[in-house]
């Protein structure tokens, strides 16, 4: 059932129709106006005549100027109402548009800010991991570059072969020239091969400073020519020869040059 059927309501009229029924019941009167005055009728009547009860008709008045003018303006009035209703809806729309558009540019911008702080964890991630890789990989690197180390490491006999043997090795990583038939010859001339001789009959003796050490070396000499990284003690093999070797560089260019007492 329409809502025009239900006894006691009336169906509510929009703007346009309101404005097109305003003009209809304009042009109504207006007409009505026109046939009830004539426009020959006299202005002032010398009596009241009856108006007839009889019906009007509009369409007698439809024809005539002040009729179509009416007409016109009716018209013209729905024509506007119907702009302003466009107007009005084409406004409503470009809100919304805008609307919708603004909520797009936010929701725009807060997706590229999570997707930053989103690419920031995962560096952060990735480098943690990687440090912790690197670490793990030290760690087991550790135990293996020992190992590979201790595999270099020369081990040396603890006899005559094996000091001078060690001792080349050390004078060649200081620059110290010398050769291993050099070395022998002047150990085994100065004190035969023993690591504790010590003259005290020459002269150094005499003065309180005997020569000392496989090849004789006075104590002020072997502070003054001692090599680092190797024993402090006079009497200590290696520490022995590299500090004459030492010596005899700077003084005859290698103890290679050296064939007697110096």
């Amino acid at each position: 059932m329409s809502a025009s059927s239900i006894p006691g309501r009336r169906r509510r009229l929009n703007k346009t129709q309101k404005l097109s029924v305003a003009g209809i019941s304009a042009m109504a009167v207006a007409a009505l106006s026109f046939s009830l005055v004539p426009a020959n009728a006299d202005p002032k009547p010398e009596a009241a005549t009856p108006v007839s009860a009889a019906p009007v008709v509009l369409a007698s008045a439809a024809g005539t100027p002040q009729a179509k003018a009416v007409q016109a303006s009716i018209i013209e009035q729905h024509s506007t109402a119907e702009k302003l209703v466009k107007a009005a809806d084409l406004a409503k729309a470009k809100k919304a548009a805008a609307a919708k558009a603004k909520a797009a540019e936010a929701a725009k911008v807060k997706a590229a800010e999570a997707a930053k702080v989103k690419a920031r964890a995962e560096a952060k991630a990735k480098a943690a991991a990687r440090v912790k890789t690197e670490a793990t990989a030290a760690k087991r690197a550790e135990p293996q570059a020992a190992s590979r180390s201790e595999a270099r490491t020369p081990v040396y006999a603890n006899n005559l072969d094996g000091w001078i043997n060690q001792a080349l090795d050390i004078m060649r990583a200081k620059g110290i020239p010398g050769s291993y038939d050099g070395l022998h010859r002047n150990i085994m001339r100065e004190s035969t091969g023993n690591p504790n001789a010590v003259n005290g009959w020459d002269v150094n003796a005499q003065n309180g400073t005997p020569s000392c050490g496989l090849l004789q070396v006075i104590q002020p000499t072997f502070n003054a020519y001692h090599v680092a990284g190797t024993s402090s003690n006079i009497y200590d093999p290696v520490a022995n020869i590299t500090a004459a070797a030492n010596y005899a560089a700077d003084k005859y260019g290698s103890i290679d040059n050296v064939n007697s007492a110096y």
